[in-house]
């Protein structure tokens, strides 16, 4: 009855918990109604008739088309300086020598001689950067919060009004082929569509080649009206190799060759458009908002003069999401409902021998159906939800009832100036960008209530457990009466909130019902029990950290408040990390309770003989604090920089030796990688063996001595077989691809056979046992029950000594022996380390395979430091020390500090952008198909490798004494 009643209050606290979270990330998370209005011909977006110059045309909706086709290729994380020309040299000054400068030639080519023909742009991109979330914005011209960042590899059918669903509408023939990711924005809506996977960042060639194969003959068919092609080669070698790699060259110059072709078979009825959704920052990731992630190329192409006048020695910088309105009047289309868009005016002034002011008025046409499309979103919005600024809401429209009056002037008054004109389309473009600014604003604030909230709750949940974990440790704590009243209370607050919500006719928010019930259960559970127990004992036990430990977890808790120090946390816990072994060492040193390293022997059980504690030299406190301080230091060389940090330097240790140019560079790396796996499993079985834990033949034990050497040998030839993959010969690639999706799963599956080994017999200890005669047995047997009294919280390991006699003296009776039995069981000290410190080995190389391989380095020192400090910590722990066994609040702030300072050496950051994509191809070369859970469980493991290994690794100091017995 007892085990039940702690299962239900572990669950109640898991609810309390999530209940904070989800409180918090309701406020943190943004999201925006989405709105489920169409734009159609037959609804002009304002009141009036057709703008200037659409009258009497055939097909005209709410502008005449201008072009009848249009090619839309699509590059994945074309940054604007991949596209940019490359300027001459200037004397004086060395020539730029990066690989990606100036390969895209063609456009260079074409802006220069024929500067009325086409036009560069340097795109503005709306964060998050990830590619559905560009894509939804292309395609609707709105604006996706960062929740839906969380949606980029498990997208849904785009539902708001968008160009492919207009051009369907229209009866337009849509052609895709590329990413697979439009099959699920929009199913069923393209003509003919050559999809392909694009998860596999690790592969180049097959999109592209996939769409070089179906692009020129669909073209030259003429079957379609409007043809998209999704490239992500770009992208796939940015996240592999990085935007300075000669790959980068390569795949740009392919590009290039795209364009060029595609520019050589144009028609004059059909605009080329070539469009990065995203741009990539110097590591080749995205998905933030740093200057290079949100600058993307933007090139527009006709066999017909486009524009008026030559080029700008700069380009000009546009909105993203300006490209949706611009192509649905271009083609004579609505502009998508939901659409803040700007058009691009320029495109609607004619040729260079267009008369000034029909250029102008047609500019001022398509601004004013663009700014009446956006004014109408933004009532319907406003009456839905109450996200907008009202009085920033109320001066635009303003703003825009005086620009549309002065339209209607103009087209109602022959004699209009170019000055008016010109007046008009300010106005215009000032409301557009107005109401787009508004919208940036007011869909990305935060619910600072609800964020304050879930943090209060996760405190008290966080503070809940502190004191549980103090009452729970004297005998009769009562779980069961307790667990009843908070989960009454809770309850009865959830209906009365929303009884209180139906009755003012408000939306029933289940986040918030679940929090309310929470806080209503949590505050009637704390005052039963200080009421019924905790006012029985002293307050100072209630808060048993000790104040120097509890200083450094403030300081680090106010950090957390501070965006300078949230920045610099990579250098921050280094240090609190540091101070705390410099306090420990200092502390041990000062009491005098270091211990010798050597094994102490106690005496047998029922003996009443004092045990000894003989003092050691602080030496060996400090020769354990500076290997601590070591390995944090070298640890330390393995960091990625923030954004926020431009003038920092990321470590080149964290790519992988695929990215590497050079053999001779690249074989020394991988000899280092090897060497330092060789180094992690020759420490771990050294310190198993030193503690006489492989000395059993038990199963367990066979694994660690024959099991770890092969998931060892295994992880460095798939290291070998990665890092060379690409200057395979042709007749071994088929092997090497077959090679690379065996090894890690058979390194998976060897772990998961140690663990399940492990788990079914976990004590890896020597008993021996004898009756009378020589002969002698070797059993490994578990221990089974927890302490259930007051003299075995006294001692936890001679009791684990005492269950194993009993059961041995059972065994032997059995078999009638001659003369006394005698049980012996040796290493009870290591009863608890020796098998978490396997289980913590068998869970970092699959983890470890995840990593880059120069990541292997971190581990072997995440390994070091573990094995010092815990030396460190049982060096104060003294064996005489009464009481049940706990784990003291220096190792848990410590083992805290190390899973975030390695989570930061394995090259992670708390950023989209430093999310290893790659970990989930790793023994999954071609992809998953459909399933997202195994590579979002691959991706969480790659994240959160740190905090698993330092989660599973909350050991007992290490072992200090053997039983003899």
């Amino acid at each position: 009855m007892r085990k039940i009643s702690v299962l239900l209050f572990l669950g109640w606290v898991c609810f309390l918990f999530y209940a904070g979270i989800a409180l918090f990330t309701s406020g943190f998370l943004l999201t925006r109604l989405e709105l489920t209005n169409h734009s159609s011909c037959q609804e002009l977006p304002g009141p009036g008739s057709l703008p200037w110059g659409s009258q009497g045309k055939p097909g005209a909706c709410w502008m005449a088309s201008r072009f009848s086709r249009v090619v839309l290729v699509l590059i994945d994380a074309l940054r604007f300086d991949f596209a940019q020309p490359q300027r001459s040299h200037v004397p004086g000054k060395l020539p730029a020598s990066l690989p990606f400068l100036g390969k895209l030639v063609s456009l260079k080519r074409i802006l220069e001689i024929q500067p009325h023909h086409a036009r560069l742009y340097r795109s503005q991109v709306d964060p998050p950067t990830t590619t559905m979330q560009r894509l939804k914005a292309l395609t609707t011209g709105s604006l996706p919060t960062f929740i839906d960042a969380g949606s980029n590899f498990a997208s849904h059918a785009i539902v708001e009004d968008n160009l492919i669903k207009q051009l369907t509408s229209a009866g337009r023939r849509v052609v895709f082929m590329g990413d697979d990711t439009w099959k699920d924005l929009f199913p069923g809506a393209f003509s003919q569509a050559f999809f392909f996977s694009s998860f596999n960042v690790r592969d180049l060639h097959t999109v592209d080649n996939g769409i070089l194969e179906h692009l020129y003959p669909t073209m030259d068919s003429g079957e379609w009206d409007v043809l998209i092609a999704h490239f992500l080669g770009v992208d796939h070698c940015g996240h592999k190799h990085g935007p300075h790699h000669p790959e980068m060259a390569k795949k740009l110059s392919q590009v290039d060759q795209v364009i060029q072709g595609l520019m050589e078979r144009l028609e004059n009825d059909t605009l080329l458009v070539v469009a990065g959704d995203h741009g990539m920052t110097m590591n080749g990731d995205h998905g933030g908002d740093s200057e290079l992630e949100v600058s993307a190329a933007l090139f527009l192409y006709s066999s017909t003069p486009l524009f008026p006048s030559t080029p700008p020695e700069e380009p000009e910088v546009i909105p993203q999401v300006s490209l949706v309105p611009t192509l649905a009047l271009l083609l004579g289309l609505p502009i998508p409902f939901g659409n803040i868009g700007e058009v691009i005016a320029e495109l609607f002034s004619g040729d260079k021998d267009s008369q000034p002011h029909p250029s102008a008025l047609a500019q001022a046409s398509a601004l004013h159906l663009n700014a009446q499309q956006v004014s109408r979103f933004l009532h319907t919005y406003s009456a839905a939800t109450q996200d907008l600024h009202v009085k920033e809401l109320h001066q635009l429209q303003k703003l825009f009832s005086k620009a549309s009056a002065d339209y209607q002037w103009l087209l109602q008054n022959p004699h209009r100036t170019d000055v008016t004109l010109r007046t008009v389309i300010a106005e215009l473009q000032q409301f557009l960008r107005g109401a787009r600014a508004m919208c940036i604003k007011s869909w990305a604030r935060f619910s600072l209530v609800r964020m304050a909230g879930g943090v209060a709750l996760l405190a008290a949940a966080c503070f809940l457990c502190l004191l549980t974990s103090q009452w729970a440790t004297s005998p009769g704590f009562p779980f069961c009466p307790l667990l009843l009243i908070p989960v009454v209370w809770g309850l009865a607050g959830a209906i009365v909130c929303a009884g209180l919500l139906s009755v003012n006719g408000l939306k029933l928010d289940s986040v918030v019902l679940g929090a309310v019930a929470a806080v209503g259960s949590l505050l009637a559970f704390l005052w039963k029990a200080w009421a019924g127990w905790g006012s029985r004992r002293p307050l100072a036990t209630l808060l048993p950290i000790p104040g120097p430990v509890l200083l450094l977890l403030l300081i680090r808790l106010a950090a957390f408040f501070s965006d300078s120090f949230v920045v610099a946390e990579a250098r921050a816990t280094p240090f609190l990390l540091g101070s705390l072994i410099l306090l420990l060492v200092a502390q041990l040193h000062w009491e005098g309770q270091l211990l010798p390293p050597k094994l102490l022997t106690v005496p047998r059980l029922g003996s009443s003989a004092p045990v000894g504690s003989p003092r050691h030299s602080g030496t060996y406190a400090l020769r354990l604090g500076v290997g601590l301080l070591l390995c944090t230091r070298l640890a330390g060389l393995f960091h990625r920089c923030p954004e926020e940090t431009p003038a920092c330097h990321s470590s080149p240790w964290l790519s992988p030796l695929a990215s590497m140019v050079g053999g001779r560079a690249k074989n020394l790396w991988y000899g280092a990688c090897v060497g330092s796996l060789v180094a992690l499993l020759a420490a771990v079985r050294l310190w198993l063996h030193r503690y006489g834990n492989l000395k059993s033949p038990e199963p367990p034990v066979l694994f660690v001595r024959w099991g770890l050497p092969l998931m060892a040998l295994s992880t460095a030839a798939y290291w070998a077989l990665a890092s060379g993959a690409d200057e395979a010969p042709p007749r071994l690639r088929a092997l090497v691809a077959g090679a690379s999706v065996v090894l890690p799963r058979a390194v998976a599956g060897l772990a998961a056979s140690g663990l399940m080994l492990l788990l079914w017999r976990p004590v890896t200890v020597l008993v021996k046992a004898g009756a009378g005669t020589s002969r002698t047995r070797t059993v490994l047997t578990p221990f089974s029950g927890p302490p259930t009294s007051q003299a075995d919280l006294d001692y936890v390991v001679p009791q684990i000594y005492r269950h194993m006699q009993e059961e041995f003296r059972g065994r032997l009776e059995k078999t009638k022996p001659q003369g006394p039995l005698t049980v012996a069981a040796y290493q009870l000290g290591s009863v608890y380390s020796a098998a978490m410190v396997t289980a913590l080995t068998l869970l970092a190389f699959p983890l470890l395979l995840l990593h880059a391989e120069r990541i292997s380095l971190v581990f072997l020192l995440l390994f070091l430091q573990s094995f010092l400090l815990l030396h460190l910590l049982a060096a104060g722990i003294p064996i005489t020390a009464s009481g049940p066994f706990t784990v003291p609040w220096q190792a848990v702030s410590a083992w805290a500090l190390m899973a975030t300072q390695t989570f930061y050496s394995t090259g992670h950051q708390p950023v989209f952008p430093a999310i290893h994509w790659h970990a989930a191809f790793v023994g999954f070369p071609e992809g998953h198909g459909s399933s997202t859970w195994l590579p979002a469980l691959l991706v969480g493991a790659n994240t959160f490798a740190s905090h698993l290994l330092f989660a599973g690794s909350r050991l007992p100091p290490p072992p200090t004494l053997a039983l003899p017995v």
